[in-house]
């Protein structure tokens, strides 16, 4: 999976013209997006990225890229708490993600919006569900063009679902590309399927 030529990965900004108005917590998430992307290739800290992108990122122009302003408070809680949680958030994400596809064969910036993505479902219940993965597809329509803010869209309503039956519904199963459940009463080609006589 791979970004497109119309954006640049480290900014996920449009090459061409500025990006459009967007709100603090949208940058945020944007800037989050930007953060774990950018520790991940560098090897950087948390306290590392938080002051570089703080300083030289959020609401600057770079290299005649705008960078969106982001709400400060919100961007710090979701790097830390992504980071400090990825080792619960992974585990939901590879159930998510299908059968053969593991969270570390997805592309880096893919990664970290599903990482971002899968905090604010589990950890941060003052965000609708909805709104939380609505926003995070739109991120990764800020950085692709083909089938990833599907992918995207697919894999946070699995986490949500499971983190948050309550609030979106139980977990489902897709039958889909990316589902690692098959819909109930399909049989594998040549079995019976499960529970009919």
């Amino acid at each position: 999976m791979t970004g497109t030529p119309d954006t640049h990965p480290e900014t996920g900004t449009e090459t061409a013209g500025a990006p459009a108005k967007i709100s603090p917590r949208s940058g945020a998430r944007l800037a989050v997006v930007q953060a774990l992307y950018e520790m991940d290739i560098s090897g950087k800290g948390v306290l590392d990225a938080l002051a570089e992108f703080e300083a030289f990122w959020i609401g600057q122009e770079v290299d005649g890229i705008a960078h969106p302003p982001a709400e400060t408070a919100f961007f710090r809680d979701l790097l830390r708490g992504t980071v400090e949680e990825q080792r619960a958030i992974d585990p939901k994400l590879d159930q998510a993600l299908a059968q053969g596809w593991p969270l570390r064969r997805i592309e880096i910036v893919l990664r970290a919006i599903l990482r971002a993505g899968a905090y604010e479902l589990m950890f941060r219940r003052d965000v609708p569900a909805a709104a939380a993965i609505s926003e995070y597809v739109d991120v990764a329509h800020s950085f692709y063009t083909a089938d990833e803010p599907g992918l995207v869209n697919a894999v946070l309503d699995r986490v949500a679902r499971e983190v948050r039956p309550g609030e979106v519904g139980a977990p489902k199963a897709s039958g889909k590309p990316g589902s690692s459940k098959p819909l109930p009463g399909k049989a594998a080609a040549g079995k019976p399927s499960a529970g009919k006589a």
